[in-house]
């Protein structure tokens, strides 16, 4: 039977979420056996997979995710593992560690024999958590300022905030300092449907602004 030399491998399942294919081309019979002998390896790597299961299927990767994004040097720490990497993506990974999520993903898959993926023309490869200034921001109505040296180490620095934000009233905001991007925690702030801004300083101290949204 001839196999066409332009069909392609498209990723299915999980994979499409991730909006992600092969860049090998494949006939129909190769792309099924492709799929079979991943599905048997282990887990795909791709940017939603979380860290936690990154890591229990791949522990040889610890190491290389550190490399990769320095501040994940706290998964070393058994408490911090369980919490962040259960809410912790490849995708918020490849924001801490200022590079494009595709070129993490691939470099982890390489380090475990996964064939390169390449982004979709319509996957959002770059999410933005550097914005311009909102116009809720004003400097005279930070209330607190935490720093992260100043955090419980086996939490992250965002359970700081969340315990101070429900009393905040209209218009006060929080200041979060740390020595990165905490994006795993913005998301979860996101999520809450608060008010998030961060911005990097002169000297590249890193600080999230938090308020609540305005109800009237």
């Amino acid at each position: 039977m001839a196999v066409s030399s332009r069909a392609c491998l498209c990723v299915s399942g999980s994979y499409q979420r991730d909006r992600v294919r092969f860049t090998t081309p494949l006939g129909d019979l190769g792309a099924m056996m492709a799929e079979k002998e991943i599905s048997e390896t282990g887990l795909p790597i791709v940017p939603s997979t979380k860290v936690a299961a990154l890591l229990s299927q791949y522990p040889i990767l610890e190491d290389v995710l550190i490399g990769l994004a320095p501040p994940f040097q706290k998964l070393k720490n058994p408490i911090l593992r369980k919490t962040v990497g259960r809410v912790a993506s490849l995708q918020q990974v490849a924001a801490v560690g200022h590079m494009p999520v595709h070129e993490l993903v691939n470099r982890l898959r390489a380090a475990v024999g996964q064939p390169d993926l390449v982004s979709d023309e319509s996957y959002d490869d770059t999410p933005s958590y550097f914005q311009p200034r909102p116009q809720w921001f004003d400097s005279a109505k930070v209330v607190a300022s935490i720093e992260e040296k100043n955090c419980d180490p086996d939490k992250i620095p965002v359970v700081s905030i969340l315990q101070r934000v429900a009393t905040l009233q209209p218009g006060e905001i929080l200041e979060l300092i740390t020595n990165f991007l905490p994006a795993p925690g913005i998301d979860i702030l996101r999520n809450k449907n608060l008010r998030v801004w961060s911005v990097e300083d002169e000297s590249k101290l890193v600080r999230t602004y938090v308020t609540k949204p305005n109800l009237s």
